[in-house]
């Protein structure tokens, strides 16, 4: 038994009342019930003890129980407590902003996400906001059309004009940014005439391998689209400010302020120095007057940088639009966004800096507008190489080289149309998908990948030296699941401390599981990471030991604690894994064992069962508990009595064991490896009494009662209801390839005949394909495999991962299983539980693991191995095929720039495409799935197609010249814009110049559409055509050299009849074409005697639509 003090409980003489009066208490959910409230004291900052009712028997326990995850403890708080130093979250400080500055709140917050809850609370008190006036709050639903209520109160007739400064907010989810695209797109065009509004977007999406995942790209690519400001905040010490500093940005442009919605916004914390609602107004008011005063003739990225300098002043903050920290000459530099990477970046890059190594990081502040000149104004003067940490949709989007991150593309132009180095730094895109969970080791590898040979691999952060961490897992069904939030409200009375907590579901694993991290510190803390090395855990169902890794998060000389009912010392070599009895003895864990069955008592009486929990961990890592904060929990339990039967039954039923040497030689296991961490995939408990929709196979009698009784079996025939987009079917009425077929690339012409489908596009816009597999390699898999055709199976559809659909095996594999994609490492570590070959489990695990990178890559870029690949090579990993439906992701829709006018062409839509080809390491010719699929269509093929917006539009006038530089299928949206304005002739209008530069290897082989250029240019439509065929001559000649040697054209086009540039391709000829542009601007600058600054003018420009790239 190990030693520990005594305790003695003595009587508490004070009397405790709740304060917290019944008009403050926030409705109870349906998966929470509350019997308990508590206060959020206003001054010290504690959150649960001395406010609670106690019953005057004293015999009856108060039922602790928290509300939502997005409030601290889990416990309601007055909007008049938020001042000073106060427990908080991200996410209720946020609530805060919106509800003191806002008319009205239009809330899209899916159940359990409790985006609104306090808000709701506060107008259901009839709280005034700074206006006078309870905020209105309205719930909606996101679904289509989502937004148009916003809409509609914003510019009613019936509108009270009075009202017209306040600030409209909208309060959502990352995943509802689709479905307000279109509401979004209206607000920006009517702008001028509507009330500042604001979006507190909360970066959360929902996917089906990967559970709850922070995902910013819809909101950073909606903002780049539709020309909205995006600014982010990093934790909930910046929520407030942010907050705030967003809703003064609306009063420029419609503006989205992102967050981390899935772990920072939801953390319990304490913030000294919060401003209250008269603090707010005082700001607010006093920027607003700044914002009132902007000189007009500023653009919308002066405007914010003046409200910023104004903003900062009044706070006395330094908050900048990019933020750099790290070593003063840093030669190699991440730039980052997001809120975690945000925190981990001015962590972890000072670390390194201080060791030595010469790297920055630059925090992405700002987002929309993108002020380039404070971008390049963050950069050390010293730094040789750029990586780009951009998040991008998926594993399978981090893999392949196509996909761009939205922030590589910003950051690329601005690093190349910069004259502050006389070597352009390189510039590299680090993708990681949304689902990557960042950690300070995981954070320093990714940042220093890019330029160095042996990146950073492990850091360990100095501010983590002096905090207490622990870790809890139990069911979320235990009597004990709340007792890391009531030990950490407990400790947070010492008002000399400060405590952290963060709470994570899985409800996919034992029924649902819960893990709580609790930090305690002396000084602030903000790691918006899991507990890696805790101080104690303590595990609370001996059921979990199977399912997570709980010794590998115990630090050194650390402490374990396991509950484990009926407890035998013999037994401990059964109950305890071999991995587990390692560790313990290997690092010097101190291994206890809580037993509540030796005091019968317990296993009756539940309330008595949580105390126990709590007394055991206090306890254990705190043995030198103050006798005050036991009487606080005595009232807190307001059960006296019972709870010194707790302390004198605790000797009993906690007991450490000790360790033999031969545990050190435990023979290692073949079991799976087992994770650290949780997949977070919920905020709330499991409901128990829903049923999980199940993948399964069945046959064609199945589906006939589905379509024989549609009522009975809620049957909805429809054109793929499913997809998030618009889809249409539409059939092939002409493919034909452009490239003689004996030349090495095949580039086709696919024209489609739209019917009736519906289907509309604009000019510049992008056509979603829907492509199938290969139906040869489809029936080879199956035939492999030894799969039955037409088995019946429910299968995710291809866009919405959460709609199941029932197809044929081959249907499925044809149509929604990206059978031929790249698998990513977790295929390969889920692929391994079903291996029954342990060679082959052992491979299939190495790869997934740090030590099988090189492996891992060799596979993915050399092999360019596929899924099915792999089923092949490891033949005793065979899951069943509802299991693979889950482990293999859907396919995608790939898009391509449309290469028609609709208003020329109204029944037709064209494409101009590439087949991708390669030959792998094996010696196997391999195809991109899209391309080979669209380039075998017969004519009269049925595709299931959709449209997607793009930057490319023409001129608001008709008389705008054009400059268009296209390099091989980049042609493709020009010939939609000449066929335009070719038409736009026919009609008797004046159009203007177009200058129509094309680059291709060879005119013989790639004068891609050149008969129906030349047929332009005769017909005076096209003014100018030049083409660069680099290889046809010694000396390689590009688009720039065409448009050097036609310099005097391009100053009349462009400068002096306000043309427009476009151009579309790859990426590499962006600073060599952008210098040809700044050669022009300078000429007629000398010529016109005036002094400009090209670089300057270039920005102004690209802000004014008239420098349009689409590069890839």
């Amino acid at each position: 038994m190990g030693s520990g003090n005594v305790w003695t409980l003595f009587g508490v003489e004070e009397e405790f009342t709740n304060s917290y009066s019944h008009k403050h208490r926030l409705p109870k959910s349906p998966t929470q019930t509350v019997k308990m409230h508590l206060k959020q004291p206003e001054s010290s900052g504690g959150a649960l003890a001395d406010q609670v009712t106690v019953p005057e028997t004293k015999t009856s326990r108060a039922e602790f129980t928290r509300q939502s995850s997005t409030l601290p403890f889990g416990q309601p708080v007055p909007l008049s407590s938020i001042s000073g130093p106060t427990y908080v979250t991200g996410q209720l400080l946020v609530q805060q902003i919106a509800y003191a500055l806002s008319d009205k709140i239009f809330s899209y917050s899916p159940e359990t996400f409790d985006l609104d809850v306090a808000v709701k609370a506060w107008a259901e008190n009839g709280d005034k906001n700074i206006h006078g006036y309870p905020t209105d709050v309205v719930p909606l639903q996101t679904r289509s059309g989502a937004g148009a209520f916003a809409l509609g109160y914003i510019f009613s007739k019936d509108f009270d004009l009075s009202k017209r400064h306040i600030p409209q907010t909208l309060l959502a989810p990352s995943l509802s940014l689709r479905n307000l695209r279109s509401a979004l797109d209206q607000l920006t065009l009517l702008y001028g005439v509507a009330s500042p509004f604001v979006a507190h977007i909360a970066a959360t999406d929902y996917t089906s391998d990967a559970g709850l995942i922070a995902e910013y790209g819809t909101a950073l690519q909606l903002s780049e689209e539709l020309g909205l400001g995006l600014v982010s905040s990093g934790s909930a010490y910046e929520a407030q400010h942010i907050s705030l500093f967003a809703t003064l940005m609306a009063k420029v442009l419609p503006t989205i302020h992102v967050y981390d919605g899935v772990r920072t916004s939801r953390e319990t914390l304490r913030v000294i120095d919060l401003l209250s609602q008269v603090g707010v107004a005082d700001i607010f008011q006093k920027v607003s007057k700044t914002a009132e005063t902007l000189n007009k003739r500023l653009d919308s990225a002066g405007k914010v940088i003046e409200l910023l300098r104004a903003f900062n002043d009044e706070l006395g903050t330094d908050y900048e639009p990019f933020e750099y920290v790290g070593h003063s000459d840093a030669e190699t530099v991440c730039v980052v966004f997001g809120s975690v990477e945000a925190q981990l970046a001015k962590q972890v890059v000072p670390k390194l800096a201080a060791d030595g190594k010469k790297v920055g990081a630059v925090i992405v502040r700002i987002y929309r507008p993108f002020i380039e000149e404070a971008f390049i104004k963050a950069l050390p003067a010293s730094v040789q190489s750029i990586s780009v940490l951009g998040q991008v949709a998926n594993e399978s989007a981090a893999l392949d080289p196509s996909v761009q991150s939205i922030l590589y593309s910003d950051v690329l132009t601005a690093v190349s149309f910069s004259s502050k180095w006389t070597s352009v730094p390189a510039v590299a895109d680090v993708k990681y998908p949304a689902s990557h969970v960042f950690t300070p080791s995981s954070f320093a590898a990714a940042a220093t990948q890019a330029s160095s040979k042996t990146p950073i691999s492990q850091v360990q952060l100095p501010q983590l030296e002096t905090v207490q961490q622990y870790i809890f897992w139990d069911t979320d069904d235990s009597v004990a699941t709340f007792a890391p939030t009531v030990v950490g409200g407990l400790l947070s009375r010492d008002s000399t401390s400060n405590i952290y907590l963060n709470e994570s579901h899985d409800n996919l694993i034992q029924g649902g599981v819960i893990r709580s991290d609790l930090r305690v510190s002396k000084k602030t803390i903000d790691a918006p990471y899991a507990v890696e090395e805790a101080d104690v855990v303590f595990v609370g169902d001996e059921k979990l030991l199977k399912e997570v890794a709980a010794s590998k998060s115990v630090k050194d000389n650390g402490k374990l604690v396991l509950k484990l009912p009926n407890f035998k010392d013999e037994d401990v070599e059964k109950r305890l894994s071999a991995s587990i009895r390692r560790d313990v003895q290997a690092r010097n864990i101190s291994l206890y064992i809580l037993d509540s069955a030796l005091s019968p008592a317990f296993e009756n009486d539940l309330n008595a069962a949580r105390l126990l929990v709590e007394l055991a961990f206090l306890k254990v890592s705190q043995s030198d508990i103050q006798q005050d904060t036991l009487e606080r929990l005595a009232v807190l339990e307001a059960n006296l009595p019972t709870l010194q039967e707790v302390i004198d039954a605790l000797d009993k039923c906690l007991k450490q064991v000790e360790a033999p040497e031969t545990w050190a030689e435990t023979a290692e296991e073949t079991a799976r490896i087992l994770p650290p961490v949780l997949k977070t995939n919920s905020f709330a408990p499991f409901e128990k009494q829903e049923t999980e929709q199940e993948l399964r196979l069945s046959n064609w009698e199945s589906a006939a009662k589905g379509l024989v009784f549609k009522e009975a079996y809620a049957t909805d025939i429809t054109l793929r209801p499913d997809l998030a987009v618009q889809t249409h079917t539409i059939h092939v009425k002409e493919n034909r390839r452009l490239t003689p077929s004996t030349y090495d690339r095949n580039i086709f012409h696919i024209e489609f005949d739209l019917g009736n489908s519906g289907l509309t596009y604009k000019i510049g816009e992008a056509l979603g394909i829907h492509a199938d597999n290969d139906a040869d390699l489809v029936r080879e898999f199956i035939d492999a495999y030894k799969l039955n055709t037409d088995d019946l199976v429910q299968v995710p559809s291809r866009e919405d991962t959460n709609i199941l659909e029932t197809r044929t095996v081959y249907q499925s594999l044809v149509q929604n299983i990206d059978i031929f994609g790249k698998p990513p490492k977790r295929f390969y570590e889920s692929l391994a539980e079903f291996a029954t070959d342990v060679l082959e489990q052992k491979k299939l695990l190495s790869i997934g693991t740090p030590e099988g990178a090189d492996e891992f890559k060799r596979r993915s870029e050399v092999e360019t191995t596929t899924f099915a690949d792999v089923l092949e090579e490891f033949k005793s990993a065979h899951p069943s095929f509802p299991e693979l439906v889950r482990l293999i992701g859907p396919l995608k829709r790939r898009e391509y720039s449309i290469a028609s006018a609709q208003a020329v062409t109204p029944s037709a839509v064209a494409l101009m495409i590439v087949v991708v080809d390669w030959v792998d390491s094996k010696g196997r010719t391999r195809y991109g799935q899209a391309t080979r699929y669209l380039s075998r269509l017969p004519v009269g093929a049925a595709v299931t197609a959709s449209v997607k917006p793009s930057v490319m539009k023409l001129p608001t006038r008709d008389d705008a010249p054009l400059i268009m530089a296209g390099l091989g299928t980049g042609l493709a949206p020009f010939r939609a814009f000449v066929q335009y304005r070719a038409m736009q002739k026919a009609q008797g209008k004046n159009i203007g110049a177009i200058l129509l530069y094309l680059g291709s290897r060879h005119q013989r082989e790639e004068y891609l559409y050149g008969e129906e250029w030349e047929a332009y240019m005769d017909a005076g439509v096209i003014t100018l055509l030049g083409a660069a065929f680099s290889r046809d001559q010694p000396q390689k000649i590009y688009i720039q050299d065409r448009m050097r040697q036609t310099m005097s054209d391009i100053i009349k086009a462009y400068i002096e009849e306000e043309g427009s540039f476009y151009l579309c391709g790859p990426t590499w000829p962006v600073p060599d074409v952008t210098d040809v542009l700044k050669e022009a601007i300078a000429t007629e600058a000398k010529m016109s005697a005036k002094k400009v600054d090209a670089k300057k003018e270039i920005d102004r420009l690209k802000e004014d639509g008239r420098y349009v790239l689409e590069v890839y």
